[in-house]
């Protein structure tokens, strides 16, 4: 199972994820966001990540920046991915994989019911709730995994209690929390982590 740890805008906090055994770590550049990293600190989160494990992939998230703005951005921090939230386009896509060569794609069925993995080109889809960030669950039974594909992940409502009852149902390949690691919004907590990435990976994965 594959986990992702995102929003994460300290340092320490990433080293710590990947030293429990965290894929990939994610940091927010929405200035609207609680987890919104200026740039300086999202540099940091990635080398930070990338000490830990050199095989770590870094994320950048972003949601209203232009993809080709997001896409170079991400070369220069140093990010191995870029992930686009919400509302791009195909065109969208095509910019940003011009510059960079990963990028992933994070949507909601309520917004896109017919969505499928790699639709657009993305390396790989992230399912999301309606309402991004804010942990709340929802309808796991609208996941129609024939369609969508295999290689997708599950966010959206999950945290160290409820992250292995929704693998169980909806059989992701791998899942990406934020807000279910948290204290507060945007501080994140160890304690939840190591929960969370013990939960994600039940014994027979």
């Amino acid at each position: 199972m594959y986990v992702k740890i995102c929003g994460i805008s300290d340092p320490s906090m990433a080293r710590f994820a990947v030293d429990r055994g965290a894929d990939a770590v994610g940091v927010v550049m929405s200035e609207r966001s609680p987890r919104h990293a200026a740039p300086a600190v999202a540099r940091s989160v990635v080398a930070a990540a990338h000490d830990a494990a050199a095989s770590t992939d870094t994320v950048l998230v972003v949601r209203e920046m232009p993809a080709a703005e997001a896409a170079a951005t991400a070369l220069r921090l140093g990010f191995d991915v870029l992930q686009l939230h919400g509302k791009y386009s195909a065109a969208d896509f095509a910019a940003a994989l011009e510059i960079i060569p990963r990028v992933w794609r994070a949507t909601s069925l309520v917004t896109e019911p017919d969505v499928r993995a790699g639709d657009l080109g993305e390396e790989l889809l992230l399912l999301d709730g309606a309402a991004a960030g804010s942990g709340e669950t929802w309808d796991l039974s609208t996941i129609d995994r024939a369609r969508i594909g295999d290689r997708w992940l599950l966010a959206g409502g999950l945290d160290p209690r409820t992250v292995g009852p929704a693998v169980d149902l909806a059989r992701p390949w791998g899942v990406d929390v934020s807000s279910g690691v948290e204290s507060s919004p945007g501080l994140k907590d160890r304690d939840l982590i190591a929960r969370f990435l013990a939960a994600a990976r039940p014994a027979r994965d």
